[in-house]
């Protein structure tokens, strides 16, 4: 019935949204970030915080302030605000935003199978890992070889069992292959996000469809440029594409092709948003990267998404924006704690 849909809505998730809408109000603001930037120590850094939505959440740190203490309370906040909706979600929201978890599960699991690779101590590599992506047996990882026996002993009672099938191979975990599995996930994992958001209908699907697609279409941007000067066959290499964006599929077969830069960019050159990403990217010290322009792009998109009622792709667009606030405010606070005050101002603003 169209027009109702909004009443059963609010039923089971209207309190969840409208609190999402509230933490959203929350994120600092352009004036905010000059502020930050004109600290001079990261002690400065703290008391402006305080003043903000974030409020005394380094209270409890005695000693002197670190890059990595601040990294971890802020995705401690993050974590604590995530599983507030996540326990409080009913069906189909709690397997939305279960969804949003895997992707860092995933980049968990990499990076322990990295870390492991290059001999470090798995008490070391666990405090690295995403807080939202952690899992039971996560330290068990370490144990694997190869990707199947990965999946058997360990990854087989985990949400990441989906997207598994078609990593499962007996080749031996060497930096080439962890990569190219990590993509696999990747693929798997975005093809089927996509799939359930298009299954709720609705605003879900509409505000997620360009929100996903653009995700997936950087994920092939990305893959392309980072496979120039490897031994991935273009063959190879599209298989890693995710085949749920705007590039699909015309544009992915002219990236499975592509031998340079150049070409990528000629490549972009054929969807205007995608245009206007590459041209804002320069070379010279001060530019930007394709890497921040890819955020810029996305951060846009997650703001529009507030601007509907009724959906779920305001917990997305939330858990996205507070992690591009917490790079923003680690950048300031790596160059606050260098002294490197000439990049400063290279953070992504959101609002």
């Amino acid at each position: 019935m169209p027009g109702y849909s909004e009443f059963y809505f609010n039923v089971d998730h209207g309190y969840l949204e409208g609190l999402v809408r509230g933490f959203k109000a929350g994120i600092l603001t352009s004036a905010d970030y000059v502020n930050l930037a004109q600290c001079e120590t990261l002690e400065d850094l703290k008391l402006h915080l305080q003043t903000t939505d974030y409020g005394n959440f380094l209270a409890n740190e005695t000693g002197p302030l670190t890059i990595s203490t601040i990294d971890d309370k802020l995705k401690a906040k993050l974590l604590t605000e995530f599983h507030y909706f996540r326990n409080h979600a009913f069906e189909p929201l709690a397997t939305f935003l279960n969804f949003i978890t895997y992707s860092y599960m995933i980049d968990n699991v990499i990076l322990l199978i990295t870390g492991t690779l290059h001999q470090r101590p798995i008490a070391e590599l666990v405090p690295k890992c995403h807080p939202l992506g952690s899992f039971e047996q996560m330290e068990a990882v370490s144990i694997a070889s190869n990707p199947t026996e990965l999946f058997n002993a360990i990854l087989v009672d985990t949400p990441l069992a989906a997207f598994f099938q078609d990593c499962l191979s007996e080749n031996d975990l060497d930096e080439m292959n962890i990569e190219i599995m990590r993509n696999k996930l990747y693929k798997s994992y975005l093809e089927a996000f996509y799939k359930f958001c298009e299954k709720q209908g609705g605003t879900t699907a509409e505000i997620m469809r360009p929100i996903l697609e653009f995700e997936a279409d950087r994920r092939a941007f990305i893959i392309t440029i980072n496979s120039f000067g490897t031994e991935l066959s273009k063959d190879d290499r599209e298989k890693l594409y995710p085949t749920c964006g705007k590039l699909y599929p015309e544009g992915l077969h002219l990236l499975a092709s592509a031998d340079d830069y150049e070409q990528v960019k000629c490549v972009a050159d054929y969807y205007a948003e995608y245009k206007a990403v590459f041209e804002g990217v320069g070379t010279g010290t001060g530019e930007k990267t394709l890497e921040d322009a890819f955020f810029e792009h996305e951060v846009k998109l997650n703001v529009l998404a507030f601007n509907n009622q009724f959906h779920f792709g305001v917990f997305y667009a939330y858990v996205k924006l507070k992690e591009q606030e917490c790079r923003n405010i680690v950048w300031i606070a790596e160059c606050i704690s260098q002294r490197h005050r000439t990049k400063i101002n290279n953070y992504i603003p959101i609002f």
